[in-house]
């Protein structure tokens, strides 16, 4: 095997390969002492014609190249086979060199055709070929490098072309154009040395183009510089106002607004944000941040109540929470646990600025309009379908609405606290008939027990007085409150048992048994919850000593002796 050659698929010969340089080219290549090379020059003498390749046998410098690039070389033949003649391609039978004829390694197909169209031609015989290298004696001696190309060698430093400014123009570096040494023989591209090896300047100095290029990179930096100074001063502008929304103080008027007013209602459970976008609307506040942060300042900002409000518009913040404060300003209703219906409708009237009696009107014959729920409709002899559904709370009412829509709002409350018990239930483990039923409990529970903490036991009396088996009452509530309601009347002194039994009222408990038709007031929370869980116990009467103090009792003569301390009480206190 030769060094050159030897291996299918080998690249051409090329001056970086290790054998590069003289290396005894003679010896090894001069004609008739390489068998290969004689196989190469009988190969090129059959395929080429005297037009397409005029060298002579032996001095084709291209032989070496040719063979090493034999485009045949990658079709994994063994060392040394080459074609014997073009009309043997198709016979499968490849010269040897021995004049032998042997079968084609590996059973393969004969080569594939050029797929160029370059079969039989000369690989060099176009110009886009590779350049064949020279053999040692016929190369150009390259020149040394002088003093002056010495520069040439350095590497350029790399600069960005927007601080060079325009290309130069010849017109710009006349010493550029000028020749630094004599004329190339040829050999090279066409450039002079000096032009090819000369840095930005030459080494004769300062031109006046590097004058001019510097020139353009000051004010290439100058207009940077002016760029960034803009820049900066945009972003700064601009995060001042970002600052200014974000943490600067909110818009606000000032002062305590003008004479112009607007009625605004604050619902049940609003918090600073809602009121403060309701007063936004209004025109009151200029900001609902502005407002937010003026409750917040205010020591007692957080008590404000709901109802109606009038208010000046375009009011300062901290005015605005002032006036919310005043009890002046507030345009609502609060009803407190345990009024009666007759009371609350009054205060209606008093409030819309009515004649008295339009809104107990209005409730009687809209009542079925008002929204109560079917298990508080269709009831016997009950004086008002409305009572224990103006539930206690605080209601928006100002000059100018209506009763009706007043009296919807207190049903709707009323419905959405009830709801949160399950009241059909809780009526029948406790032996009544119903969620009404239970609500009467409740009434009752809530006028008969003076004080919160009482509740429960008082509704356990009042569940052991209805009792079949109640010997003491035999079935009978006998509360004064449910005398006091049937009369319209709030007192203590209700007269003597045997006079309050000739009262004919099916609210009169002390000549009926069981519960009254209806509710005898509007109970709240604490009196709803103890009807539905009553306190254990055999209680069958009580009394109320004083604030501190309820007694309970089985019997009618423990009841009598717990009477007497009650009007002791009384004559102390001078009632």
């Amino acid at each position: 095997m030769t060094e050159y050659g030897g291996t299918p698929g080998h690249q051409p010969w090329h001056p970086q390969d290790p054998l590069y340089g003289d290396q005894d080219w003679g010896a090894h290549h001069q004609p008739g002492s390489d068998p290969y090379h004689q196989q190469q020059d009988q190969y090129h003498q059959q395929q080429t014609s005297p037009q397409q390749y005029p060298y002579a046998a032996g001095q084709d410098p291209y032989q070496q190249q040719a063979y090493g690039s034999d485009p045949y070389a990658g079709q994994g033949y063994a060392t040394g086979q080459t074609p014997s003649a073009p009309e043997q391609y198709g016979a499968g039978h490849w010269d040897t060199g021995t004049g032998q004829q042997a079968a084609m390694p590996y059973g393969a197909q004969p080569p594939h055709p050029d797929p160029y169209g370059t079969q039989g031609a000369d690989p060099y015989s176009t110009p886009e070929a590779y350049p064949p290298p020279q053999p040692p004696g016929q190369r150009r001696a390259e020149p040394e490098p002088g003093p002056e190309d010495w520069q040439a060698q350095v590497p350029e430093e790399e600069r960005h072309p927007f601080f060079d400014g325009p290309a130069d123009t010849d017109d710009d570096r006349p010493e550029r154009d000028a020749p630094d040494g004599p004329e190339d023989d040829g050999a090279g591209d066409g450039a002079t040395p000096g032009r090819r090896g000369r840095g930005r300047g030459g080494r004769g100095g300062k031109s006046t183009g590097a004058k001019k290029r510097k020139s353009r990179n000051g004010v290439a930096c100058l207009f940077v510089a002016a760029v960034l100074v803009g820049g900066l001063g945009g972003v700064g502008y601009f995060g001042y106002q970002f600052y200014q929304g974000q943490f600067g103080p909110a818009p606000d008027y000032t002062g305590t607004g003008t004479k112009e007013t607007a009625q605004i209602e604050i619902p049940v459970g609003a918090g600073g944000t809602e009121i403060g976008r309701r007063l936004l609307k209004a025109g009151v506040v200029k900001s609902v941040e502005a407002f937010v942060t003026a409750q917040e300042k205010n020591p007692k900002g957080r008590f404000i109540q709901d109802g109606i409000y009038v208010l000046n518009k375009e009011m300062s913040a901290a005015a605005a929470v002032e006036a919310l404060l005043d009890p002046k300003s507030r345009n609502a209703l609060s009803i407190p646990e345990g009024r009666r219906n007759a009371w609350v409708y009054e205060q209606i009237d008093q409030r819309l600025g009515l004649e008295a009696g339009t809104t107990a009107k209005a409730a009687k014959e809209k009542a079925g309009e008002l929204g109560l729920p079917k298990w508080a409709t269709g009831h016997k002899d009950v004086k008002d379908p409305l009572e224990g559904f103006l539930y206690p709370a605080t209601y928006p009412a100002a000059k100018g609405g209506k009763p009706e829509d007043v009296l919807k709002k207190m049903v709707a409350r009323a419905n959405s606290e009830y709801a949160k018990y399950d009241m059909e239930a809780k009526a029948r483990s406790l032996g009544l008939k119903g969620p009404w039923e239970l609500l009467t409990v409740a009434s009752l529970v809530q006028v008969e027990g003076k004080y919160k903490h009482d509740f429960d036991k008082v509704a356990r009396v009042v569940y052991n007085r209805l009792e079949p088996d109640n010997t003491e009452t035999v079935g009978r509530l006998e509360f004064d409150s449910t005398v006091n309601y049937l009369k319209g009347e709030s007192t203590l002194d209700v007269g003597s048992v045997a006079d309050l039994r000739k009262i004919k009222d099916p609210y009169n408990t002390y000549d009926i048994k069981g519960l009254t038709p209806g509710p005898v007031s509007n109970p709240g929370k604490e009196a709803i919850e103890s009807a539905m869980n009553p306190a254990p116990g055999p209680w069958i009467y009580f009394v109320s000593i004083n604030e501190e103090k309820t007694v309970f009792s089985e019997t009618l003569k423990e009841h009598n002796k717990n009477v007497a301390e009650y009007e002791k009480e009384r004559e102390k206190s001078g009632q």
